[in-house]
């Protein structure tokens, strides 16, 4: 079933053209993700499909009464009510069928009560009020009853989520659903779109949650629109092989090129239709050889101020805010190039850690002490400064005419802004016609200018493209400095970090030697092990003899009654068997926290230790029935 054809649709600012004569469709069932570079017209596209821009030329076509529903990304509400009647008074199918229930109830005889109880049992709304309490659990926004003009920009994010997805429509479009959601809000997401069969246009560049959640990916690119029937991996797979194919045919035409200005070079005399023709053929050659492809790739590769061995020391720092403890005792000691995600719920105390290590805030007791070498970059939303009304080579510019690079020589500001694909014809616009993803790329470059050696980014992916956070990653891969990472990127995590800081809640933070999946991966061991060690206590507890109270002049003899030889053997073989399935176990948990990136390997010996935990059980209850 069709819901959304798009046909030969363009749109231009100016000089500057988003996309030409894209066309594409979304069928029922689709889990589409749309793929761009900052400024290339991701957002335009979407506010083109929601109306409120309109395209050059080109075909939009709905299915009729389809129900549609948009996640944007400064939702509009009635600032005026609360959180919670914010979704109640929603208008979609579950409040219009609980409305007419009401008033079937109260008496209204247009509406019948047989028609309305019916309704209300086919879309299973009589606890609809129950699913969106639940929702906003999950999203963490626990004050129902305050006025949404109280809230933070995501905590309003978050509501805008939590109504689209209660309103269930045919087809939900969420541009970067998972900014303002920490990890677990993000994975609980994924199993919910999953769980509930959602018919999808996404834009995210959490590569995770694009892997495990879309099944198809149209790409914008100089222009034109490619489409992959296909998750994140098939995505990358196959854009390879069209660059690779684009290249082979590139070299071709190279090659016919030096042929034909050979050719053409000669100017013979007289030229018949034969020889006309190919001076045409030519032209058409040449114009393909010398377009001039942009390296859309961003080169990160600034010099780094000198690191002394001394670096950074925390010694028992603890901060409260009256009885919330955020951090208690924490100790490290950091080390020269080493790479550290933190991770944890949203208001755990990720960002006050960050403040305490640079000094603006104050730890309530403990002692930091700081190398005289250290040159703080930070990067956070939160401290993102661009005058709108400076010009990008300004803003460049007035940091250093003249960056000095890692391989000693320098680079004017115009010349590395091109290297951070801000091409000369762009550099002289003002910083307020970019789009949130450039500006974000522009305050990155500014940080990365002033010759940092330890690097703190707070949140650094949102909004960036997929193609900048590939080359980031590439750069702080061969950082040499230190790096502190905040972020709920999984993905980005995963490749850059050696260790993680995890806020467990109250104040402690575990130091686990591994990347984020290693964590989950562990975390989700730990708790079969603990609820199969509650098995085998509870299995222990109910094989106990019952004690009987004998008379105190009647001792009881000793049992007489002797184990068969079988009965015997089996009990030393099971000893046996869980002893080396202990050891096992010891050796997968090991392996999980071992440093290994390949996500096929882990989830391998995820599924192995679970597998082995398993069997422990198995034998263990075995082994506790021969003892009875």
């Amino acid at each position: 079933m069709n819901y959304l054809s798009v046909e030969n649709l363009s749109k231009s600012y100016g000089d500057k053209v988003l996309f030409e004569k894209i066309t594409f469709g979304i069928s029922r069932g689709d889990r589409v993700a749309l793929v761009a570079k900052n400024g290339t017209g991701k957002t335009t596209l979407l506010n083109i499909l929601k109306g409120t821009e309109i395209a050059d030329e080109g075909r939009i076509s709905w299915r009729k009464e389809l129900t549609i529903e948009f996640l944007s990304q400064e939702p509009v509400f009635d600032e005026e009510i609360s959180v919670i009647d914010t979704l109640l008074n929603a208008k979609n199918k579950f409040t219009d069928v609980i409305k007419r229930y009401n008033l079937a109830v109260a008496g209204d005889e247009s509406v019948d009560m047989d028609t309305v109880i019916m309704e209300m049992t086919d879309l299973n709304a009589w606890d609809y009020e129950n699913k969106v309490e639940e929702i906003l659990f999950r999203l963490q926004v626990k004050n129902l009853k305050q006025p949404i003009k109280t809230l933070s920009g995501g905590q309003r994010k978050r509501v805008a989520l939590a109504r689209v997805i209660l309103n269930k429509p045919d087809l939900l479009v969420l541009d970067e659903p998972t900014n303002h959601l920490d990890i677990e809000m993000i994975e609980w997401l994924e199993n919910y779109l999953d769980d509930n069969d959602f018919t999808l246009l996404i834009v995210t560049h959490d590569r995770y949650f694009l892997n495990n959640v879309c099944n198809h990916v149209i790409e914008i690119e100089d222009s034109k629109l490619y489409t992959y029937k296909g998750n994140f991996e098939y995505y990358l797979e196959k854009k390879a092989e069209r660059m690779l194919a684009s290249a082979s045919e590139l070299e071709k035409a190279k090659n016919l090129y030096r042929r034909e200005l050979e050719w053409v070079r000669k100017m013979p005399r007289a030229r018949g239709t034969k020889s006309k023709s190919r001076v045409d053929a030519f032209s058409t050659v040449e114009d393909k050889v010398k377009q001039k492809k942009e390296d859309d790739g961003v080169e990160l590769s600034v010099k780094m101020s000198r690191l002394g061995s001394k670096i950074l020391e925390l010694h028992k720092i603890s901060k409260a805010y009256g009885e919330r403890k955020l951090i208690n005792k924490f100790d490290y000691v950091f080390k020269k190039g080493e790479k550290i995600g933190i991770s944890g719920a949203n208001g755990s105390g990720k960002t006050t850690l960050l403040n305490i290590i640079q000094g603006f805030e104050e730890a309530d007791s403990g002692k930091i002490q700081t190398g005289e070498t250290v040159v703080w970059g930070y990067y956070s939303q939160k401290g993102m400064v661009l005058k709108n009304d400076k010009r990008i080579i300004e803003t460049v510019s007035d940091i250093a005419e003249y960056i000095p690079l890692a391989d000693g020589t320098t680079l004017s500001a115009g010349k590395l802004l091109a290297r951070f694909n801000f091409p000369p014809h762009v550099q002289y616009q003002y910083v307020s016609s970019l789009s949130g993803g450039e500006k974000r790329r522009l305050f990155l470059l500014t940080i990365l200018m002033k010759n940092p050696n330890f690097l703190i980014l707070d949140e650094p992916t949102n909004d960036l493209d997929i193609a900048t956070l590939q080359t980031l990653e590439d750069f702080l891969n061969e950082f040499g400095g230190c790096v502190l990472i905040v972020s709920h990127d999984r993905y980005f995590m995963d490749k850059l970090i050696d260790h993680l800081f995890v806020f467990e809640g109250d104040g402690e933070i575990r130091d686990f030697p591994g990347t984020y999946t290693q964590y989950r991966i562990w975390k989700d061991a730990q708790k079969q092990v603990m609820g199969s060690n509650k098995q085998v206590a509870d299995k222990k507890e109910e094989t106990k003899p019952e004690k009987k109270e004998e008379p105190v002049a009647a001792s009881k003899p000793a049992s007489t009654t002797k184990k068969s030889y079988k009965v015997i053997k089996e009990t030393e073989n099971l000893e046996k068997e869980i002893a080396e399935l202990e050891n096992k176990k010891l050796a997968l948990e090991a392996a999980l926290v071992s440093g290994e990136t390949d996500h096929v390997i882990l989830q391998k010996t995820g599924a192995d230790l679970a597998q082995t935990i398993k069997d422990i059980d198995t034998k263990s209850f075995r082994w506790l029935e021969l003892q009875g």
